[in-house]
């Protein structure tokens, strides 16, 4: 059983700024592809990004390509989510996942075995 705790989410202004971590308590983190996806009010939940077990490779949803970047530090247990040039779009709650692969990087939600419990973003026009 893996556990993720989101942190970070907030409300600013649109054209600020937010990093999200995600703590896990597995001490296989470093074997988990690790993905961001979030839902807006009214909307699926989409992807935002992912990043394989080794932090090699990267995937991005095309609406946060260029202002959003994930990476991960397997020391620390954590993923990171810096969103930079945050758009009233981008508001939604936002949850972090893992999933037991190591092959691709998964975008599909479907793929991840483990969530955290969201955490709220919020960008003021």
């Amino acid at each position: 059983q893996v556990r993720l705790v989101e942190s970070g989410g907030g409300l600013v202004q649109a054209g600020g700024s937010l990093r999200l971590s995600c703590a896990a308590s597995t001490q296989t983190f470093s074997t988990y592809a690790l993905g961001w996806f979030r839902q807006a009010p009214g909307k699926e939940r989409e992807f935002v990004a992912a990043i394989s077990w080794s932090g090699g490779s990267t995937d991005y949803a095309v609406s946060v390509k260029g202002r959003f970047t994930i990476s991960r530090d397997n020391a620390k247990k954590t993923v990171y989510l810096q969103m930079n040039n945050l758009k009233p779009e981008d508001t939604a709650v936002y949850w972090c996942a893992a999933a037991g692969i190591t092959g691709w990087v998964p975008v599909q939600f479907y793929e991840y075995d483990y969530w955290g419990q969201g955490t709220q973003v919020t960008v003021s026009s």
